[in-house]
Parts: C-alpha cells; sequence; structure tokens
C-alpha cells in the first residue's frame, strides 16, 4: 500500500522527445494548421448543411454529428501542445489533464457509435430499401445520435473517477502530446494500477468493438447485395452511395487497428513514431473528413458547384455594371 505520496498539482506535456528547439516553431505553426483546417472544415459542413435545406436528410445529419465531434476534439487536443511549442507553456494543471483525458476517450468513443449509425443508415438504404423512409427519418436518426453521445458517457465518467483514486508517486511528464489514459495512469503506484488499466481495457473494446463488430457486417452485408445486381451501372451508383462512409470509417478504425496489432505481436516503435502515429490517427480524420463529405458525397458536391456558379455569375454582372 502506497502512503508516501502527494497530489501532484500539475502535469508536463512531453510532445516529441526527439524534436529539437529550432523545429519548435515550424510544429507549432504546422500544428495550427492542422487545427484551423479542423475548424474551418467543419463548421463548414455544419453551417452548409444548416443553410440549405434540401441536404437536412438522414444521411447528412449523421454527417453534422460527426463534424461536431470533430470540431470538438480538435479544440481539446491542439490548443495545449500548440501553446507548448509556441510559448514554452507545458504545464496543464492536475484536474486540467484528467478533463481533457475524458474528452479524448469521450469523443472518441462517440465517434464509433456515430460511424455505427452511419452504417446503420447505409444497411438500410441499400438492402432494405422499400423500408428506408419508414424506419430511418430525421427523427430517428436524431434519436440513434443522442444516443452515440449518451452511452459512452457514464463508461467515461466512471473510468476517469476510477483513475482519479490512484496515488501518483512517479514522475509528473505526460510523454503524449495530450493527456491520456495511458499516459496519466503510467505516473501512478500501488497495486490498483493493473486493476484500473485491466478495467479500463475492457470499457474502451465495449465502445470501440462493439461498433466495429455491427459496422463490418453492415459493409459486408451492403458488398454482397451490390455484387449481386446484374446491372453494372446500377452497381456503380449503389457502391457511390455508401463510398463516403467507408472511407470515413477506415480513417478512423485501420490505424488503430495496425498500431494494436503491432503491439500485440511484439513489433516496437520508437517513442517518438508511437506518439506521432496516434497524433496522426487522433487528427487527420477530424481534418480530411469535411473533404471526403464535399467531393465524396453527391449531393454535398453538386450542391456547391450549384452555390460556386451562382456566385460566380453574380461577380460577373457587378463587374459588367
Amino acid at each position: 500500500m502506497i502512503t508516501n505520496f502527494t497530489r501532484m498539482r500539475s502535469f508536463s506535456i512531453l510532445g516529441f522527445p526527439g524534436l529539437l528547439p529550432h523545429y519548435y516553431g515550424p510544429v507549432s505553426a504546422l500544428l495550427l494548421f492542422i487545427y484551423l483546417s479542423i475548424v474551418v472544415g467543419n463548421i463548414f459542413i455544419l453551417a452548409f448543411v444548416a443553410y440549405e435545406k434540401s441536404l437536412q436528410k438522414p444521411t447528412y445529419l449523421v454527417f453534422c454529428h460527426l463534424a461536431l465531434n470533430d470540431l470538438t476534439f480538435g479544440t481539446v487536443t491542439l490548443p495545449k501542445i500548440i501553446s507548448k511549442y509556441w510559448f514554452d507553456d507545458s504545464f496543464i494543471s492536475f484536474y486540467g489533464c484528467f478533463t481533457q483525458m475524458f474528452f479524448v476517450h469521450y469523443l472518441g468513443s462517440v465517434t464509433s457509435f456515430i460511424l455505427l449509425v452511419m452504417a446503420l443508415d447505409r444497411f438500410i438504404a441499400i438492402c432494405i430499401p422499400l423500408r428506408y423512409p419508414v424506419l430511418i427519418t430525421n427523427d430517428i436518426i436524431s434519436v440513434l445520435c443522442g444516443f452515440a453521445w449518451l452511452i459512452p458517457l457514464p463508461v467515461m465518467v466512471a473510468t476517469v473517477l476510477h483513475a482519479l483514486t490512484l496515488p501518483f508517486c512517479k514522475s509528473n511528464v505526460i510523454t503524449q502530446c495530450y493527456c491520456d489514459h495511458i499516459s496519466i495512469t503510467s505516473q501512478a503506484c500501488g497495486e490498483d494500477v493493473r486493476v484500473v488499466a485491466v478495467t479500463t481495457l475492457c470499457l474502451a473494446m465495449f465502445c470501440l468493438l462493439l461498433p466495429l463488430a455491427f459496422i463490418i457486417f453492415s459493409y459486408t452485408s451492403i458488398i454482397v447485395v451490390i455484387m449481386k445486381m446484374a446491372n453494372v451501372a446500377g452497381r456503380k451508383k449503389t457502391l457511390s452511395t455508401c463510398t463516403p462512409q467507408i472511407f470515413i470509417t477506415c480513417l478512423f478504425y485501420l490505424p488503430r487497428c495496425f498500431v494494436y496489432v503491432a503491439n500485440t505481436v511484439g513489433f516496437s516503435f520508437s517513442l517518438d513514431v508511437r506518439i506521432l502515429l496516434i497524433l496522426l490517427y487522433s487528427l487527420l480524420p477530424p481534418a480530411v473528413n469535411p473533404i471526403i463529405y464535399c467531393f465524396k458525397t453527391h449531393d454535398i458536391k453538386q450542391m456547391l458547384m450549384k452555390r460556386l456558379r451562382r456566385t460566380k455569375i453574380g461577380i460577373e454582372i457587378k463587374l459588367s455594371y
């Protein structure tokens, strides 16, 4: 039993341990660019769907929930690491670090369940299309997305409260670009650390693997239905309606699965590479998803082109006067 410890007042965000000081400026500028891309791209999607009444359909409402999630995730994680490299401000308060940890894992879990809703939408649209107008409406999608936000909430609150019971007697350095469960609990001591780690792993698997199982079932069923179609043009058209969802799902799950499998089989990464991989699979989807919405979704792409043509014509008319 650990009795000789003091409650840490703050943690220090390490970032990339091998990064030389003269690269701090370029790295902070790159991270700021990524953050601005996340903010501008996802706010644009939210505003565009809200403005265009014709886009307020179940599929695009799911996109809006995912965009809101991505926007929040970027805002929770990036400002602190940008501040570290730009202003040499690496410290975050003890409870601030736990708050960031909560949002990092909560928003990641919400993403899993929103991707499940997205897969369900496409599964019903393609596999049982005659029932789609009845089973999938704006109200039903809103309720399902509400559950996607609600289900992980008690799980993540319990995870944070469980971690708070640990005594912290090691270093206060967080070997990551933001506070997450592994980096925080690695600084804890005592017999309960393993219990907390195993419990958290089980809860994480519930939030990640349960949605993934249904997602794999859904898209496998969709591909089987598409392959059975005799009409080649119809096959391509049907496949195009779910390619954005497949891209978005792969961006979220494949890098995570790669890192987990690599660790399981004993393939180790250097600390800098591991941190970079985690940062990439955490921040690449929020930055890239709006581009996928715009260029891989037919209705949004068509509406954007229509708006751009109208704007161009309006500018030409003004210039002619």
